[in-house]
């Protein structure tokens, strides 16, 4: 499907969101074409956690818009979809994002582990055609060793992966920088043994893997690779702030993540996977799922993740 991005569908979609504002010209809104999987192009979709001001219609109408592919809904405390209201809202949310072109694939979960709650989230989602959840994330206690840690949640994914085998739908762990579990891809390599691979694989975080692994991060990528089911992208740089460093979030190409090298690596491996667009950096609060955001602050929003999405495509085309 081949839909064109242009300043009157921006204007339109603004006025429907009640966003309009005076916006100088941008190269960034010129028409580009939806992409096509393949080995010069990505499906990529929106976290829509970071258009939790809109609702599903207005949502699914903006991100078309800006050129991608699909949505990556947020089903969890928060989030576009709650928990408590999947049976109904979910199939509301899906239905939005495909009557708008899009891809409506992926969702990003609280699910931990096997309960009447996760139970009716995952068979609403296999039901309505989503392929692949992000779990939860795992906590290490602090009693006992990280071994025997490891041991328990891994009897924990592996129970997760049985049933998502009978439902027809795949679990994801995302690596994330900090103490949780699966900070340190080996860990979640560790977490993955002994479940299927189409029913429990990786969502893996290039930004949280440098900001780990340093300049370890490509052996992790070839440790994961035959797990690697979705991948994020978001950038970052280490800052000194207040006399301590720490990460600084940052649109695409301002940080210091090797996306050339990164795409070089995806590309000979042949991993080639779904990708979903997160955004970390100061959006007005969309970054946080913030649902209040002013209307003069949306177009700002729109144009930042637009021109990031086309500097993505750029950068794969050009590895």
């Amino acid at each position: 499907m081949s839909k064109k991005y242009g300043r009157r569908d921006f204007i339109k979609h603004s006025i429907v969101t009640g966003a309009l504002m005076p916006m100088t010209p941008l190269s960034a809104l010129a028409a580009s074409p939806k992409s096509v999987p393949g080995s010069d192009e990505l499906q990529v979709s929106i976290f829509s956690k970071h258009l939790q001001f809109l609702g599903y219609k207005d949502m699914s109408a903006v991100t078309a818009d800006m050129g991608f592919d699909g949505v990556e809904l947020s089903v969890r405390n928060g989030g576009h979809v709650l928990p408590e209201n999947v049976a109904k809202d979910l199939p509301r949310a899906v239905a939005a994002v495909r009557e708008a072109g899009l891809a409506s694939d992926m969702m990003v979960s609280d699910v931990k582990e096997l309960n009447p709650l996760s139970k009716t989230v995952l068979e609403t989602a296999a039901n309505q055609g989503i392929k692949n959840y992000r779990m939860g994330y795992l906590r290490y206690p602090e009693t006992g060793t990280i071994p025997e840690a490891l041991a328990y949640f891994n009897g924990k994914v592996r129970e997760l992966a049985e049933f998502n085998q009978n439902i027809g739908i795949q679990g994801c762990y995302q690596n994330h920088n900090g103490r949780g579990v699966g900070s340190n891809v080996w860990e979640l390599w560790e977490l993955l043994q002994g479940s299927e691979q189409e029913a429990m694989g990786a969502q893996y975080d290039i930004y949280h893997a440098v900001i780990e692994g340093g300049r370890s991060w490509p052996n992790g990528i070839r440790l994961l690779k035959d797990r690697i089911a979705n991948i994020v992208i978001k950038d970052f740089r280490w800052e000194k702030i207040d006399g301590n460093w720490q990460v600084y979030k940052t649109p695409l190409g301002e940080g210091m993540v090797d996306f050339d090298a990164y795409f070089k690596i995806l590309k000979g491996l042949g991993i080639s996977v779904p990708v979903a667009m997160h955004f970390e950096y100061d959006l007005f609060g969309a970054e946080r799922g913030n649902r209040d955001i002013a209307l003069s602050n949306r177009p700002i929003i729109y144009e930042a993740m637009h021109k990031d999405l086309q500097l993505l495509r750029k950068m794969w085309r050009e590895a």
